[in-house]
């Protein structure tokens, strides 16, 4: 398939970005990666009027570490996320699921914000920055603006970006000495889109629970904590019954859809099994460290 009609504009500075997008609102749509903007193109799913090319933008990438916060810049290629020793270092929930994104190719030019941006709810990269307590930097001709992860997501592909914001940065605490991280996920084939996720950040003592997140994607349509999940956790010294009593919370914390992936049954089934293993991971993580 072709994809419709429209016009290109390659942005030479954030200025002027910001002013295309002042402008055409709605039918303005920012081009970074692609690759989840071109296939939609070509299937006709999407049809703005007017591409915006940031591209050759300066100053909306790299990786830096700056006090007990990590900054990535909304144009920072997904390889250089995976390769980056102060994510490894500092951010390990993302250097885990980075390995779950997409394709080696996609991976080489895809980018981070463009991922968080588009709020795909198979998407790894919006649980992950939801499972950190992130804050996404928004931008336009009126000035910037900072959103709470727990915020942004609003519903399928839906965010509290306006239509005139671009995706600047996104500012992420370090992980605290002592905590641990696990991410995982299932699907067809890996690489292919998350029939079910979970992005888990906890905090363990004498194998108990004294915090933890646990954010589920894959199956609703937008990253989503488990309240009850967690609430059936923490405080609890880790056992089969706390296993137990975790997995059956989620069926009031979460909605799964239906879609090719998988029937909202088997994908609520999947996400109580991924929760016992990655809190056995926790566990274990939490013990070895």
């Amino acid at each position: 398939m072709k994809a419709p009609k429209f016009n290109y504009i390659k942005a030479e500075t954030r200025q002027q970005a910001l002013e295309l997008l002042d402008q055409l609102g709605e039918e303005g749509r920012i081009l970074a990666g692609g690759q989840s903007l071109m296939p939609t193109l070509n299937m006709r799913l999407s049809q703005p009027g007017t591409l915006i090319d940031i591209n050759k933008v300066s100053g909306l990438g790299g990786i830096t570490l700056e006090g007990n916060v990590v900054r990535i810049g909304a144009m920072t290629r997904h390889v250089e996320v995976a390769n980056s020793p102060i994510i490894a270092e500092h951010l390990p929930l993302i250097a885990e699921a980075m390995q779950h994104v997409a394709h080696h190719a996609v991976r080489n030019r895809g980018t981070i914000g463009g991922s968080i941006a588009l709020a795909d709810p198979a998407a790894e990269m919006p649980a992950c920055v939801l499972a950190l307590g992130a804050t996404l930097v928004v931008e336009s001709v009126k000035g910037r603006r900072e959103i709470a992860a727990e915020d942004y997501f609003k519903g399928l592909y839906e965010t509290a970006r306006e239509a005139n914001e671009l995706l600047v940065e996104i500012l992420i605490p370090v992980e605290k000495l002592g905590d641990v991280s696990v991410f995982l996920e299932l699907a067809q084939r890996h690489g292919d889109f998350a029939m079910a996720g979970l992005a888990c950040v906890a905090r363990v003592s004498n194998k108990t629970f004294e915090d933890l997140r646990l954010v589920y994607f894959g199956s609703e349509d937008k990253p989503t904590l488990g309240t009850g999940a967690i609430a059936a956790v923490v405080g609890r010294t880790w056992s089969a019954d706390c296993k137990e009593a975790a997995a059956n919370a989620l069926a009031n914390d979460l909605d799964p859809m239906t879609n090719l992936q998988g029937s909202a049954a088997m994908k609520l089934h999947l996400q109580k099994v991924l929760t016992g293993r990655a809190l056995d991971a926790a566990i274990e993580r939490a013990g070895a460290a």
